[in-house]
């Protein structure tokens, strides 16, 4: 990895594949006919849709699965990915509706491809998993057993992880990764992509906090690994076979590993909390029931519970910031690139207009509630 995060962005090419060309890797690297393709959605990766027709040897298997092509500056780093693909093996064999990492015809679980697109040859790390079936969060009108589910998904994840082990999971160590709540300090090279407004005056604020209220006490937060994207857009769902018509969901998959690192139990909570919000007609309301959810598999002290607020606050910032810079790099991405700012400087600027008291006193006041009411 580049020596700091400003360096690691400068230096980071997405891919540019064509879709005949990612076509050509699923056979060659992977031995697998495909009949049809299609770009997904990614942040600074590229992934593929990719349907297989079946054949003699494929035809017990699945018929859909995600290519996933890393940027130039993830794909130096070999030992990550593979540490992740380990983690959603893992992952799924502990019963977590992960995907299935596929090998290649050598029996690896990446390949690294070389490729010149007009300016100069670029070298990719490659990998396939299996297509998950299910419905994003953020298509998904969310009701409080949902997000409760949402966020004991959260904790039980991080808890399952303590058991994990590999020989290069120092990997996950990535003092200068941008997307570690932990590195929100970085982001002060990056607000000039925002100009000169209010919002970069909030986040300017929410950084100074951040050092004053969070670094001071990050010694006193639980440590784990974190999955660090539960994104709404990265957690898919599926109607309950349990809940009557059509009034429920539950959660029917987990995508995009990319993000994890080293951090701590409230990180997670704190993410999980901010992504909820994005979509949600109650946004304050969202982080009590993901609380309730995350605190009955984890508990938070009271130091981690004093620091949630700031935490939720510091995460909205890394996304906006992080996008408004990124669309600066990569403007053809740029309403995918948006989503979350739609909405977002809206919730943290209701965040800040309430305080944190009053929101503390919602989240934990429904998470006390939801419990209560959940176990009667």
């Amino acid at each position: 990895m580049a020596s700091g995060a400003n360096q690691q962005t400068q230096s980071l090419t997405k891919p540019a594949f064509t879709e005949a060309q990612a076509s050509a890797l699923v056979e060659s690297v992977f031995g697998l006919k495909v009949s049809k393709i299609q770009p997904l959605p990614s942040y600074d990766d590229q992934n593929f849709h990719v349907y297989i027709s079946r054949t003699n040897n494929t035809a017990d298997g699945p018929a859909e699965y995600v290519l996933k092509i890393c940027n130039t500056e993830t794909s130096k780093n070999p030992d990550l990915i593979e540490v992740q693909n380990c983690i959603i093996m893992f992952l799924k064999a502990a019963g977590f509706p992960t995907a299935c990492v596929c090998r290649t015809k050598e029996g690896n679980t990446t390949s690294l491809v070389s490729i010149d697109n007009g300016s100069g040859t670029k070298s990719h790390l490659l990998r396939l998993l299996t297509f998950l079936p299910g419905s994003p969060v953020a298509q998904t009108p969310t009701s409080p057993p949902l997000l409760y589910e949402i966020g004991r998904l959260a904790a039980t994840l991080d808890k399952t992880l303590e058991t994990f082990h590999h020989p290069k999971l120092r990997s996950l160590h990535r003092d200068d990764f941008i997307w570690n709540l932990k590195n929100v300090p970085l982001l002060e090279k990056y607000t000039d992509a925002m100009g000169q407004n209010q919002n970069r005056e909030i986040v300017e604020q929410v950084i100074q906090l951040f050092k004053k209220e969070v670094v001071t006490k990050l010694s006193h937060f639980r440590e784990c690994i974190n999955h660090g994207d539960l994104n709404d857009h990265n957690i898919l769902v599926q109607p309950s076979k349990s809940a009557p018509g059509d009034a429920g969901y539950q959660v029917s998959g987990v995508l995009d590993f990319g993000d994890m690192s080293y951090g701590y139990y409230v990180f997670e909570v704190a993410i999980t909390i901010m992504y909820m919000m994005i979509e949600s007609r109650s946004p304050i309301q969202v982080g009590g029931y993901i609380l309730a959810g995350f605190e009955s598999v984890v508990p938070l002290t009271a130091v981690e519970r004093s620091a949630l607020f700031l935490l939720v606050c510091s995460r909205f910032c890394q996304s906006l910031v992080m996008a408004a810079h990124s669309c600066q790099l990569y403007p053809e991405n740029k309403e995918y690139l948006m989503i979350t700012a739609k909405t977002g400087w809206k919730h943290l600027q209701q965040m800040f207009d309430m305080g944190q008291k009053a929101v503390e006193e919602v989240w934990f006041e429904t998470a006390s509630s939801y419990e209560a009411g959940s176990s009667i």
